[in-house]
């Protein structure tokens, strides 16, 4: 399996912009879909946007599109989600995924091979 670590939350303004990163090891980078999800405190982990093993396939939760784009380098096998107008709603532990099994339509937990530990986004109204 891959091994990821996310860098890059904490607390913002509304409207602010912040960008995530997942640093993968272990497996080869580009065998992997690598996608984002997050998880409010008292809700279900929610799939954010997922990315295909060339970079060149990608897809969003209705909920952020036009404001979150996803990338990748598969030199530095790291992923990344920039985070553009900021709203209060999208405060939560965001976490980094890896599936083998799935395509960047059909991600979801189920399909989830590795998780990183999480990183705390916070936005301020």
């Amino acid at each position: 399996q891959v091994q990821l670590v996310e860098s890059g939350g904490g607390l913002v303004q509304a409207g602010d912009s912040l960008r995530l990163s997942c640093a993968a090891s272990g497996r080869t980078f580009t065998a992997y879909v690598m996608g984002w999800f997050r998880q409010a405190a008292g809700k279900e982990r929610d799939f954010v946007a997922a990315i295909s093993w060339s970079g060149y396939n990608t897809n969003y939760a209705d909920s952020v599109k036009g404001r979150f784009t996803i990338s990748r380098d598969n030199v530095k096998n790291t992923v990344y989600l920039q985070l553009n107008s900021l709203k209060p709603e999208d405060t939560a532990v965001y976490y980094c995924a890896a599936s083998e099994r799935a395509n960047v339509w059909r991600l979801h937990a189920g399909t989830v091979d590795s998780w990183g530990q999480g990183t705390q986004v916070t936005v301020s109204s």
